[in-house]
């Protein structure tokens, strides 16, 4: 090539993430050796990682191997493919749905995930962060969707209603004189908005999203059910997924709780979650009171095109079918009252908006979180998708994570062609 001077080359190595910022946290990055270092690089790596091969033989001046003087060699053995149960198209479309609300909101952040019921696979989990795989903020930082953790506010009021249910303490049906507040062992308690007292029953209670309705109807309710209840849904509990830098949330024993906490325990405030387990706990009630981990890896394929494919956890059944039934039944009555930020014409939706407190940098309680989350369709679960969002300008879950939720609920609907639903019959009175 008439090249002057010395010419040489230098051995390296590559990995090329083509999504740029899509699950950039979450699949993480590798080091100099290729070996995993944060995310799901790191979680995969023994899987991924291929076995080096070697030659002994005999060489010449000039490098080149003499014939016949082989002695001992082993071929090097591949790594196996990781397949996602990550949904490419959905997550790309949260991501898109999550950066544009962050900033049409203008939020500190926003999280999302979307669970399939029928597998409990995971197909999008994403966040507001402008993070791409494989860079140094990828190695150096985790997922905020999987690290996040806060209170779900009045989310929270469905596992306490699944508890009251399940204890047989009420019904969906019975009848409560609910005012706007209320002294409890000198702690006062205080709905959203200011209102005479109140014939709700209890689903009208949860669709009202009322504080005080929850600490009356649960004078029963004792302690340790309360708790058993929360852990049960997963709350607290690892999700099983063992991701890098995934917290566990808060749920402290119930012999720590104060007068006050027992009870803003049952409208979601007192313990903290993250968006993972927040959408699994909803995904139980979906999938009909059966508690199942959470997937995010579908199968393996190792060098010599083996399959192996990971197995569905059995579950454990946490809710009676009657109870679990009421419950949706309330919960799409919840979420008709949202109908204009986070309905989804064609398809009924059992949800729940939820709006909690969180301390600021000086540690006082000045901060905000709005969260939605929701099952569609109501009457045939598919999905649940739950959105959250910090310090969002309108405060309410409802107005707004729940214009996300909308958008990312429309594209599933339109992308699986999940049929309409069939009119709603049977709703279970919210008044009387």
């Amino acid at each position: 090539m008439d090249l002057g001077g010395i010419v040489y080359g230098e051995l390296s190595q590559n990995r090329v993430y083509s999504d740029g910022t899509l699950l950039g946290a979450f699949l993480g990055g590798v080091d100099a050796q290729v070996n995993g270092a944060s995310g799901m690089e790191q979680v995969q790596n023994k899987v991924l990682s291929g076995t080096d091969g070697y030659k002994i033989y005999q060489q010449g001046n000039n490098g080149v191997e003499i014939p016949g003087t082989l002695t001992d060699s082993k071929a090097a053995q591949n790594g196996s493919d990781v397949k996602l149960t990550i949904d490419s198209d959905v997550d790309w479309y949260v991501k898109k749905v999550l950066t544009q609300g962050k900033a049409q909101y203008h939020a500190d952040w926003a999280v999302a995930c979307v669970e399939d019921i029928r597998t409990h696979q995971i197909i999008a989990i994403d966040d507001s962060d402008d993070i791409q795989a494989g860079s140094d903020q990828a190695k150096l930082n985790v997922s905020r969707a999987v690290s996040e953790t806060f209170e779900p506010g009045s989310i929270g009021k469905t596992f306490s209603m699944a508890g009251l249910l399940q204890h047989g303490i009420h019904q969906m049906t019975d009848q409560f004189q609910v005012p706007d507040h209320l002294n409890k062992n000198n702690q006062i308690f205080t709905d959203s908005s200011p209102h005479a007292v109140s014939n709700w029953t209890l689903a009208g209670i949860l669709q009202q999203s009322s504080n005080v309705g929850m600490v009356m109807a649960s004078d029963n309710y004792q302690d340790q059910d309360r708790y058993d209840m929360l852990t049960k849904f997963g709350i607290g509990q690892p999700t099983g997924l063992n991701l890098p830098g995934e917290s566990r949330g808060t749920l402290t024993n119930p012999k720590a709780w104060d007068k006050r906490t027992r009870d803003t325990i049952l409208f979601g405030q007192g313990y903290a979650t993250n968006i993972l387990q927040l959408t699994n706990a909803i995904a139980t009630i979906a999938d009909g009171g059966i508690y199942r981990k959470p997937s995010i890896v579908v199968s393996t394929t190792d060098a010599n095109g083996h399959v192996i494919n990971q197995p569905q956890d059995e579950g454990t059944r946490i809710l009676d079918p009657n109870a679990d039934a009421q419950l949706m039944n309330a919960m799409e009555s919840a979420a008709e009252e949202y109908h204009r930020t986070a309905g989804i014409d064609g398809y009924r939706i059992a949800g729940k908006s939820g709006t909690a407190q969180v301390a600021g940098p000086s540690g006082a309680l000045d901060g905000i979180v709005g969260d939605f989350t929701g099952i569609l369709p109501a009457d045939n679960p598919r999905f649940v998708v739950t959105v959250a969002m910090k310090n969002p300008q309108g405060i309410y879950g409802g107005l707004t994570s729940g214009t996300l939720f909308k958008q990312i609920g429309e594209f599933l609907m339109q992308k699986y062609e999940v049929p309409a639903s069939a009119p709603r019959t049977g709703a279970i009175p919210v008044s009387w």
